[in-house]
């Protein structure tokens, strides 16, 4: 994937927050890395969602992939934009009711649900999403003993295959999550697992996350429609009353612009799968990089300047613990990076071919290799940009580095106004994470 490196950082309300962090110096020798979050981009992005899936007479229930930006504020500023939570942890699930989402609008996904897990959402009444035939077997278990409080369905692996980034494909003829519906006897399978059980009301798939091309996220919902279909005709009544067509809608990473959109996702599924929306399905999303991403910043203290073989090489604190996947994966995960310097003013001058470097021990901890930046100089600061999801929820404990804080922001044309998301990890909470 190529990155434009010719992005301005003026631009917008994402400049003029860096420059109002530097200033007011969020980011210090004490605290040389921060995440910010652009609240006003996610409710944005929030009334986006909603403004593309709003046709006429379908019920559709937004919901966030919590692990995607796992901060009870962040999870409260979208439920106020009226999006709930998908969930697949006792962890998730914690954070989702600490933000104060309903157990209706909340789906738990997991392919390793525990029968502690199972009842709990039972009985609060959350949706579940069944992922394998012996979790079906539990869940009849629990139910015979107490009727189920909330909605319970099956995950289907459409087996549709595989996009760009094979880790994050979800319907590939392997793939470990659902049942494998072009299996032999899947079908059949299925059709008569609904059948005993009348109280099976939900199917649901999801064909993987970045990478993945809108056709194939359609012909895995398309797949399962079909499945419903099927199931009540055999039913001779509407069984399945709610489609789960979970999320991954891919985040173009290489420039500020949102493509694909929401709106492009609902078209293509109208034009490939009519009858999602003739009224007779309720539908559920779980989208969480597509919410997010766009409204995430990294930045960092750039800590010494070096050369090496001819090679400008730039120290941050901004590293594989804050950028696990670009680290380990940068042709999958690149990074859009700019240079501000001291005074909150974006650095000028000649760009230079410069490696990015975090700060953990091993060799491979760049952010970026020979990006043509103007030439940093020590006590500047990094911008890593597009990073609202996944770069705060899933920190590496590397070198033992402590979590950074996360400020959310809201900018207008006068003032950039801060709120702590997350309050920087202290080295005493390390230590006692540590054992000690």
């Amino acid at each position: 994937m190529s990155i434009d490196v010719h992005t301005s950082p003026l631009s917008g309300e994402r400049g003029q927050a860096i420059a109002a962090a530097i200033r007011q110096r969020l980011v210090s020798a004490d605290q040389p890395v921060v995440g910010l979050i652009d609240l006003n981009g996610l409710r944005r992005a929030a009334a986006e969602l909603h403004a593309a899936f709003g046709f006429p007479d379908v019920e559709v229930r937004h919901t966030f992939a919590v692990k995607a930006a796992a901060l009870v504020p962040v999870l409260r500023h979208l439920w106020h934009a009226g999006i709930g939570a998908e969930v697949a942890s006792p962890g998730e699930l914690a954070i989702a009711r600490a933000a104060g989402i309903s157990a209706g609008h909340t789906v738990l996904d997991s392919p390793a649900k525990t029968e502690a897990e199972l009842r709990e959402a039972l009985e609060l009444g959350i949706a579940v999403n069944a992922d394998n035939p012996q979790e079906l077997s539990r869940i009849d278990a629990l139910v015979r003993r107490a009727p189920a409080v909330g909605p319970v369905g099956v995950r289907v692996n459409a087996q549709v295959g595989a996009g760009s980034i094979g880790a994050m494909s979800t319907a590939t003829a392997t793939s470990k999550f659902g049942i494998a519906l072009r299996d032999e006897g899947a079908e059949e399978w299925l059709v008569e697992a609904f059948l005993k059980r009348p109280w099976l009301t939900r199917l649901h798939t999801h064909t993987g996350s970045q990478g993945i091309p809108l056709a194939l996220m359609a012909e895995g919902v398309a797949a399962v429609h079909a499945l419903a279909e099927k199931i009540n005709a055999a039913a001779g009544r509407r069984q399945i009353t709610v489609l789960d067509i979970g999320g991954g809608l891919p985040v173009n990473f290489s420039s500020d612009v949102m493509t694909p959109t929401f709106r492009d996702y609902a078209q293509t599924l109208r034009a490939v799968v009519p009858g999602l929306f003739d009224g007779r399905y309720g539908i559920v999303t779980e989208f969480g990089r597509s919410l997010a991403a766009k409204q995430g910043v990294v930045l960092a203290r750039v800590e010494y300047t070096k050369s090496a073989g001819g090679r400008a090489i730039a120290v941050t604190h901004a590293g594989a613990q804050v950028a696990t996947r670009t680290v380990f994966a940068p042709e999958s995960w690149p990074l859009r990076v700019e240079a501000w310097d001291a005074s909150g003013r974006p650095r000028e001058g000649t760009a230079v071919p410069q490696d990015i470097a975090g700060p953990c021990c091993f060799a491979g901890d760049l952010v970026a290799r020979e990006r043509p930046l103007p030439l940093l100089e020590q006590g500047d600061l990094v911008a890593l940009l597009d990073t609202g999801a996944y770069y705060f929820s899933t920190h590496f404990a590397y070198n033992s580095l402590p979590r950074p804080a996360v400020y959310g922001y809201t900018a207008d044309e006068t003032s950039v106004r801060f709120e702590i998301l997350r309050r920087p990890q202290t080295l005493d909470e390390l230590v006692a994470e540590s054992g000690g």
